[in-house]
């Protein structure tokens, strides 16, 4: 049987391009290369498609150093339209086929990749792709339009308050009322990031006008978030082989940092104990799977996503679904299917396939 010939992509103009080469390291050093022949193709920071490494030593995740896609020359050219497949490259020695491709696996986190732009570049092309299309691309990445479909979905969520700079130099009065009646303590954040990115938990009304320059700088739209007590769950759903299945949840259990940072996430900050299988009794367990499955099916999710939730003392309450979930070999995502019996190089092999078999279709 002959290969599939799969398109790696990575890196990308978001703040979140170095968790994207950690993620395509991981990828390139447990993919089946029996299976699979991968052609790596970055994005820089300005937003170059070049033709990188297939050495996964070259993206690990250094606290030191991040990893990072390097303009190096190259430059790939994607099919001119949907009559062929064939990706090309040139560089210093000219230009030259890299032949017909089956179908890209853009591993990118943020805007610009993981928000529906690169998913309508290759629809656009007639590439078949892994994970999600570009609604739920769209909808996944940002966080008030997200929280709008799940409410309509009868889903809970906590409480927010979306706003701009432009509507908060209008009225600051009226904002600052609204804001403050979600109560303390909140959470500010960039509607479109991800990863913890631009995120500061406010206790102190004075603290509010900071935490919102460090969100305005990733986006021009906030959210002020209510926070929600309770534990921290987090769970996988895939669009496998045999439908929809969910995986086990895993718990963040928070021993000494205010709250799941991107340090934590990804530079093993201490403060933070990751825990899967949770303990869940099977009555959470059940309602925690319907919910998850629930909010997929609420933003059209197609292949992939990771539903994080809070469970309190009321039951569960949504606080966002991601489309593209940290996919190194030691997140969350892969740790849930790791221990619901599905190894990382299996679950690679399922995503591909199926976004084949999709594109096929």
């Amino acid at each position: 049987m002959d290969k599939l010939r799969v398109v790696l992509l990575f890196g990308g103009r978001s703040s979140e391009h170095s968790i994207s080469c950690a993620t395509a390291g991981g990828v390139l050093g447990a993919i089946d290369r029996d299976r699979f022949e991968v052609i790596p193709v970055g994005i820089t920071h300005d937003g170059a498609f070049v033709l990188e490494s297939d050495d996964p030593t070259r993206f690990a995740l250094d606290p030191g150093h991040l990893p990072e896609v390097v303009d190096n020359g190259s430059r790939v050219r994607w099919p001119e339209s949907a009559a062929s497949r064939e990706l090309r490259v040139s560089d210093a020695a000219g230009e030259r086929s890299l032949g017909e491709i089956d179908l890209v696996f853009p591993i990118l986190h943020g805007r610009f990749g993981e928000d529906g732009t690169v998913q309508g570049l290759l629809e656009l092309v007639g590439l078949p792709y892994v994970g999600n299309g570009v609604l739920a691309s769209a909808l996944g990445m940002d966080k008030h339009f997200t929280k709008t479909a799940l409410e309509a979905a009868g889903i809970p969520v906590a409480p927010w308050v979306t706003l701009s700079r432009g509507a908060l130099e209008a009225d600051a009065e009226l904002w600052n009322r609204r804001v403050r009646g979600l109560g303390l303590p909140v959470f500010v954040k960039p509607a479109r990031a991800g990863s913890s990115v631009g995120v500061t938990k406010v206790s102190d009304w004075a603290d509010l006008e900071a935490a919102l320059e460090v969100a305005f700088a990733e986006d021009r739209t906030v959210l002020v978030e209510q926070a929600v007590p309770g534990r921290e769950i987090e769970i996988a759903v895939l669009e496998g082989r045999d439908g929809v299945r969910v995986s086990v949840a895993g718990e963040v259990v928070v021993t000494g940092r205010e709250f799941y940072d991107f340090e934590a996430k990804y530079l093993d900050a201490p403060g933070i104990d990751l825990v899967c299988p949770a303990d869940l009794g099977d009555g959470e367990t059940f309602e925690l799977e319907r919910i998850a499955r629930r909010a997929f099916e609420a933003i059209g999710a197609e292949g992939l996503a990771r539903v994080d939730v809070f469970l309190g003392d009321e039951g569960f309450v949504v606080n966002e679904i991601n489309t593209m979930p940290g996919f190194t070999p030691i997140s969350m995502f892969p740790t849930c299917w790791l221990n619901t019996g599905l190894s990382y190089p299996e679950l690679i092999a399922e995503l591909i396939e199926v976004g084949h078999a999709r594109g096929a279709r």
